[in-house]
């Protein structure tokens, strides 16, 4: 009998979690949520964001800043 594979849980972080994840203080975290520079949702007033939708994001704005090697 065959298993049915579950769907894998997606984290959601705090802004805290974000900060130390980013390596930033917890406040330039907050403005740039505030700013919709950084992905996230609100929860009973306090911010949170999906651990892989910070990642695709955080991808996507590594892509964009990279030189492209074409234009040499």
């Amino acid at each position: 009998m065959l298993e049915e594979k579950r769907p894998q849980r997606t984290q959601i972080m705090t802004l805290k979690e974000v900060a130390k994840y980013l390596g930033v203080h917890s406040m330039t975290v907050y403005r740039l949520l505030k700013e919709r520079k950084l992905p996230g949702f609100k929860v009973g007033g306090q911010w949170r964001t999906k651990k892989e939708v910070l990642d695709e994001y955080l991808l996507k704005e590594i892509d964009k800043s990279s030189p492209d090697p074409k234009k040499k």
